[in-house]
């Protein structure tokens, strides 16, 4: 029994890589290694390096494999950059996914688990978003993603047993084990600490917006809490349970960045002040969400605090200090 992971050697794909062998699933492994790395996988892992926009490669290994279903996982993930690169963005992340979708029709794939965002739903007008929150994505990341569950959602008509999922991730942070990091250069964590082990002061972007403390808000959650709900999801369709079309992998509660600047600073020992810079553009001010269905279904579980987010991610990162 195997399942293709695509984008597996990322730094989220190779946590639910893992989570997949634990359960006894073999996964395979598509990916470009754009931003993935080869030391990533686990030995033995079917690795296939490829782009998913190659359709008739996609299809070929979900049947070389008979692969059960998909978790969609590769793209284009910086959405702040997205406005600048709209239709790289929009390249990998719509046409990326409807190759994706074309291989599984191809192949008689019929389970799939896309990796959905927090983003779909812009500057929220609640304190803490659910499912049913209205979609207004800001940047042409959020949009590409709202795009997808789109896609995602159409293959059902035309495919009676079809079983798709989104899963809408928050800021995804921590490692599940030293030799996994996340090595992208726009994402939080490793800024900062890629800052700090050169001895330079972080810098937070906006400290102006309508948040108590004038930073942004954001739902952290830990990578392995997240990549075991991808398994659960994939479990769920396997064994015939009936999946809503969508679920938050929130907290409930948010951290703004100022206070993780401060957590960083806590648990590093590094005592530092971040410097304060301008707003980045596709930043909304606050977005956090209940994972309450997720809980019921696919077994979402908030089991590390902030200080363990820190600690983990700032171990692995140390892990691969030059």
């Amino acid at each position: 029994m195997s399942w293709l992971v695509t984008g597996g050697a990322g730094y989220i794909g190779s946590h639910v890589v893992r989570a997949f062998q634990q359960t006894g699933i073999d996964p395979v492994v598509i990916d470009d290694l754009s931003s993935g790395h080869t030391s990533f996988l686990p030995h033995g892992v079917p690795f296939v390096r490829a782009s998913i926009l190659d359709t008739a490669l996609v299809q070929r290994t979900l049947t070389e494999y008979s692969c059960e279903g998909v978790v969609h996982v590769a793209g284009f993930k910086y959405a702040g950059v997205s406005v600048s690169r709209p239709l790289h963005t929009y390249n990998q992340n719509v046409t990326g996914t409807v190759s994706v979708l074309q291989a599984m029709q191809d192949a008689g794939v019929h389970r799939y688990v896309f990796s959905s965002s927090a983003s779909v739903y812009g500057t929220p007008d609640t304190e803490v978003v659910t499912e049913d929150s209205p979609l207004h994505p800001e940047s042409p990341y959020g949009q590409s993603k709202l795009i997808g569950e789109w896609l995602n959602a159409d293959m059902a008509p035309v495919d009676e047993a079809w079983q798709g999922v989104n899963l809408r991730y928050f800021n995804v942070v921590g490692s599940g084990s030293d030799d996994l990091y996340d090595t992208s250069p726009h994402n939080l964590f490793p800024i900062v600490f890629d800052m700090l082990l050169k001895g330079q002061t972080p810098r937070i972007n906006g400290d102006d917006y309508a948040t108590p403390d004038g930073t942004c808000v954001r739902d952290y959650v830990h990578v392995a809490d997240l990549a075991r709900s991808h398994v659960a999801a994939a479990e769920a369709m396997m064994n015939g349970s009936k999946l809503e079309s969508a679920y938050n992998l929130g907290s409930g509660e948010g951290s703004s960045v100022l206070q993780i600047m401060q957590a960083i600073a806590r648990v590093t020992g590094q005592d530092f002040t971040a410097d304060v810079g301008p707003r980045r553009p596709g930043d909304p001010a606050r977005i956090v969400a209940k994972g309450d269905m997720a809980a019921r279904d696919i077994d979402w579980q908030m089991r590390n605090s902030l200080d363990d987010m820190v600690a983990s991610a700032w171990s692995a990162r140390r892990a691969h200090q030059a």
